[in-house]
């Protein structure tokens, strides 16, 4: 008997060891849930904290001018706390946006947040493609049944055939399992 040992061919992807963007459900049922969200460097409480902080700092700077004569500083530093008032709630509105992929079996279902947007689909997992939208780093684009969706927004572009590749391996994983009766 002999055997003959080779490198992989060219192309050829190993599965991953363990899931780098998912986790896996510590229950055992076979679930795993994806959760991509946007980096946020600062909570809108302490954004909040730190909004108020600015404004007492420009009033009282503004506050001094007026009593020094020079009144139309106080107008200005309301019309300049107004302008980055608008622009903090702004990015709070987008701070909690997300996508979350929950793979469970017999059921793959994709939740965006997008501002106070929610948008839901589900698949069945034995039917759903998983395909880069134009190219290796574009958004990856779910699709089955009629249905597609686009996911990896809060996901570097390099590192989105990564992603794309995990949720492959994931599908074709849990594909052969049977449908849970849990509704949720």
């Amino acid at each position: 008997m002999s055997a003959y040992v080779s490198s992989a061919p060219i192309g050829y992807r190993r599965e991953p060891a363990a899931l780098r963007f998912g986790r896996e459900s510590e229950g055992g049922e076979g679930s795993v849930l994806w959760l991509l969200k946007r980096n946020c460097s600062i909570a809108p409480r302490q954004l909040l904290a730190v909004y108020a902080a600015f404004c007492a700092l420009s009033l009282a700077i503004a506050g001094a001018f007026w009593l020094q004569g020079a009144v139309l500083v106080l107008p200005f530093a309301g019309i300049e706390l107004v302008a980055v008032g608008v622009a903090l709630l702004a990015y709070a509105r987008h701070a909690a946006d997300r996508e979350t992929i929950r793979l469970r079996p017999g059921r793959l279902l994709v939740q965006r947040v997008h501002a106070s947007r929610i948008d839901e689909v589900e698949f069945a997992p034995a039917f759903v493609r998983v395909e880069p939208r134009s190219g290796d780093r574009s958004l990856i684009e779910l699709s089955g049944q009629g249905r597609r969706v686009t996911v990896g927004r809060y996901v570097r572009p390099e590192l989105r055939r990564q992603l794309a590749d995990e949720l492959r391996w994931a599908l074709r994983r849990w594909q052969g399992r049977p449908a849970s009766d849990d509704p949720s």
